[in-house]
């Protein structure tokens, strides 16, 4: 009965402890599979994952194995499908780091914490220069941008045509998510631009007999007349005398605009005869498009014109930036010459 007892005691020893050592090792392989590091050769420079719109758990694991991120595809691919994230793909830009284990990448990409994309928008002068700074930060590629802003009957739907839209932009920083469709970052930027848009600059824009839009076309071209910040307010001025008494606005940058040459340094005759309808030489009245995206303190410097007799600017030979005002033809034409002049010392022919 002894030797009975004692066998039987042993096998039992030996049995919890066979158990014991495969619980182990199951608690190994599930360490491994959940918790312990897997990603290494993260590039500090391109540390994200980009899961593009309707990726399927085919396309997220071939995006990993391109990118060599992961240790092995095989574990991660076992328990995203354990923590039913196969059937829960979240498109996104998604930032990676070395030590991330399986169990960390599933629950960042199953949750969707993507890391958002900062767009800073400055100074665009045609939609296509809009379109591929948009295309270079977000998901939304340039065509779908410009078809976008080139479809009259949903532009006319918010109050815009295909001339006028660009200038919905309102230069500034702004935070996105980066799978952001060509709607959704036309639907932000209408956002941004009723926010800015408030009931005192609608009322200043109504003061000076301008709409908004036709605010932004004159400060697209006080933009592109100085950098000078404390100059804005006083060529804003001068271009709406020019309009309130019935004059062309012969505005050198408009030019520039319909010869589509922004190398152009020195506005000649032969530019003035392009015929487009943003030659404000040719044609009366404000041009039907922003020649840019005019800055925020452009458009406040025409709210805010400054008002005077000039009807006139031109450059200062001194190539400071900087304009001369004159309040008659012969003024101008006096300060027009020196310029001129200035222009031949440095041969600037063009």
């Amino acid at each position: 009965m002894l030797a009975k007892s004692f066998n039987y005691k042993k096998y039992f020893i030996v049995i919890v402890v066979m158990v014991t050592l495969g619980t182990s090792v199951l608690g190994i392989i599930a360490y491994m599979k959940f918790l312990s590091p897997v990603v290494r050769n993260v590039d500090v420079n391109d540390p994200y994952v980009y899961i593009p719109t309707g990726a399927d758990f085919t396309d997220v694991s071939a995006i990993l194995k391109k990118k060599k991120l992961i240790d092995n595809i095989n574990d991660f691919t076992w328990l995203a499908k354990q923590m039913k994230y196969v059937n829960h793909i979240k498109p996104g830009k998604y930032k990676l780091h070395n030590g991330m284990s399986n169990k960390e990448i599933i629950e960042m990409l199953r949750a969707g914490r993507q890391t958002s994309v900062n767009l800073s928008i400055n100074n665009i002068r045609k939609l296509d220069g809009l379109a591929l700074l948009v295309s270079s930060k977000l998901e939304a590629d340039s065509n779908s941008i410009v078809k976008l802003f080139n479809d009259s009957v949903f532009l006319s739907q918010h109050g815009f045509n295909t001339h006028n839209a660009i200038s919905i932009i309102i230069p500034n920083t702004y935070e996105f998510y980066w799978n952001t469709s060509a709607e959704e970052f036309f639907d932000r930027m209408l956002k941004e631009y009723k926010k800015f848009w408030t009931a005192n600059r609608l009322k200043m824009a109504s003061d000076l007999g301008l709409d908004p839009k036709q605010v932004s076309v004159v400060a697209s071209i006080v933009e592109k007349e100085t950098r000078q910040k404390d100059e804005k307010p006083i060529l804003a001025g001068i271009y709406l005398n020019r309009l309130e008494q019935g004059w062309k606005l012969e505005a050198d940058p408009t030019l520039i605009y319909a010869a589509n040459d922004f190398t152009i340094k020195r506005v000649l005759n032969v530019h003035k005869q392009i015929v487009s309808p943003y030659n404000t030489y040719l044609n009366f009245g404000l041009p039907p498009g922003p020649i840019c995206t005019p800055s925020i303190e452009s458009i406040d410097a025409v709210l805010n014109r400054k008002k005077s007799d000039y009807m006139f600017f031109c450059a200062r030979e001194d190539f400071s930036g900087y304009h001369n005002y004159a309040a008659t033809y012969g003024e101008h034409k006096r300060n027009a010459r020196i310029f001129q002049a200035a222009l031949d010392r440095r041969g600037i022919k063009k």
